[in-house]
């Protein structure tokens, strides 16, 4: 699968923790994150990465439009829903584009487990998800 990693500056401790726990299940698949996201991953837990540019900058418009060219399977987003973003727009956009084009997004821990169990298990496959955006 193909997965983008993201996280607002008050939730990169946690994407990093959970990058931590679930790394034999990730590096089966090609990851994607925005820049600043993706530099921590790649220097704390030692994954390497494809990076976007940082979300400010325009890397969550660059996933989006991963998404729209059918380019991305998953999207796992810890939001920081307490804090103000100045890219709030391109978050929003993102997260209406994971609809349109039936991406799965996790935009917290609980839900991104869910997720990465059910690819562990074998409950969702990519393969799948391919079938169903092609129709």
């Amino acid at each position: 699968m193909r997965i983008a990693l993201i996280a607002h500056d008050k939730k990169k401790d946690d994407l990093i923790q959970f990058v931590t726990a679930y790394k034999n299940t990730l590096l089966k698949h090609d990851l994607y994150a925005t820049g600043t996201t993706g530099g921590r991953i790649e220097s704390e837990v030692g994954i390497n990465i494809h990076r976007f540019k940082s979300g400010p900058l325009g890397g969550d418009q660059q996933i989006g439009s991963a998404i729209a060219d059918n380019l991305m399977d998953m999207v796992i987003f810890f939001r920081d829903p307490l804090t103000a973003q100045p890219h709030e727009p391109d978050v929003t956009a993102l997260i209406r584009l994971c609809d349109v084009y039936q991406i799965p997004l996790a935009t917290n821990m609980g839900t991104a487990e869910v997720l990465l169990k059910g690819i562990e298990e074998g409950f969702l496959d990519w393969r799948l998800l391919e079938d169903r955006r092609d129709r």
